[in-house]
């Protein structure tokens, strides 16, 4: 049996190269050779042990690649055309999907909660860290990529992209709307864009680094603040007139950021948050209004399938937003594992690392 290099979790702290055998596709799946993956944040709540998945596991859920063999009932793609597939992949005719919940499509609860139905790359099936990827029913979660993109260009399609603009699409960002986003990491800036797209004219950016400040300049922001050298919430405050803001989006996951993001909601605003958290969260009475402020918080996992991976790369497409600064490093996967200890440890100005076989 072939066999075939791999990212595999053993254990927190410990996701090592190693060999698996190349997957065999079933009727209506595929298998694709990766070109180009990427590490997510939450690959590395994984790593830490702060997201339980199964030992032996092969992580990655962002995947770029070139169809190798097409499952027999497998119709409207070919062996050898470049694709991409979300990091979401539902069946298409599961009672969620039928509800409308593409990105719930999955198994029942694990671990005293649900494991994020849909996606299944790096959490419930092999991932995308690898030579070859499984992707499960293909026709609905394939998405070819128009000759004119490279791999780095629709890098990010797969889960940031769509992860941060769905924030902006949950939030129901509107024209003149005013956005503060906490977090300025990959997620965060793609839903900087994602609140410029959506036609917010006033967009804050919170983060603590200058370099990732910047970044959120070029994608929409007009004003940052860094929260190292003046209290955001105060800020916020300052730059609304006192007024809060219509939709602040939480990306990071922390008690800290969420009760920040709620504290300068306006009375009927909304708290869109994106973030994975490891520990629970508390919302605190008063800028809750004790229940009575019409306020609004919901959560967001990322729409999947080849609809909206198609749309993602139609706005790269069209330049309306331009995604290549995130990537700051390149690696093989051969050095997978450095790849990790940088990401994991932020050095070195990492957003998110171009992995190559």
């Amino acid at each position: 049996m072939a066999k075939m290099k791999a990212a595999i979790f053993l254990e927190p702290g410990r996701i090592i190269l190693g060999e698996k055998p190349v997957p065999e596709p079933g009727p209506l799946d595929a298998l694709i050779r990766i070109t180009t993956t990427t590490i997510c944040g939450t690959d590395i709540h994984i790593l830490k042990g702060e997201y339980p998945v199964e030992s032996g596991l092969t992580i990655g859920h962002e995947p770029v690649g070139i169809i190798e063999k097409l499952g027999s009932s497998v119709q409207g793609f070919k062996e050898g055309q470049r694709v991409i597939a979300g990091a979401i992949t539902p069946c298409g005719h599961s009672n969620a999907c039928q509800c409308g919940a593409w990105s719930q499509d999955g198994p029942g609860t694990r671990h005293g909660f649900k494991p994020l139905g849909g996606w299944r790359f790096g959490n419930t099936i092999d991932g995308a860290q690898a030579e070859f990827l499984l992707v499960p029913d293909a026709m609905a979660n394939l998405a070819a990529v128009p000759d004119s993109l490279t791999d780095e260009q629709v890098l990010m399609c797969p889960d940031i992209m769509s992860t941060g603009f769905s924030g902006a699409e949950s939030g129901h960002v509107r024209i003149g709307d005013t956005v503060a986003i906490f977090a300025q990491g990959p997620i965060g800036l793609c839903a900087t864009a994602g609140a410029k797209l959506s036609g917010a004219t006033t967009i804050i950016t919170v983060d603590g680094i200058a370099s990732r400040l910047d970044i959120s300049r070029r994608l929409g922001a007009s004003h940052v603040i860094n929260f190292r050298e003046t209290d955001p919430v105060a800020a916020i405050m300052r730059v609304t007139e006192g007024r809060g803001v219509d939709v602040a989006i939480e990306a990071l996951g922390t008690q800290a950021t969420f009760q920040a993001a709620l504290e300068v909601l306006r009375p009927g605003g909304t708290l869109s948050s994106l973030g994975v958290y490891s520990g629970d969260l508390t919302i605190p009475l008063g800028p809750f209004g004790a229940g009575l402020k019409d306020l609004k918080i919901i959560t967001t996992l990322c729409p999947g399938g080849k609809e909206r991976m198609r749309r993602m790369m139609e706005v790269i497409s069209s330049g309306r937003a331009d995604l290549k600064p995130l990537v700051t490093h390149r690696y093989k996967l051969d050095e997978i594992e450095t790849a990790y200890d940088l990401f994991a440890h932020q050095r070195d100005g990492v957003l998110k690392v171009a992995i190559t076989p």
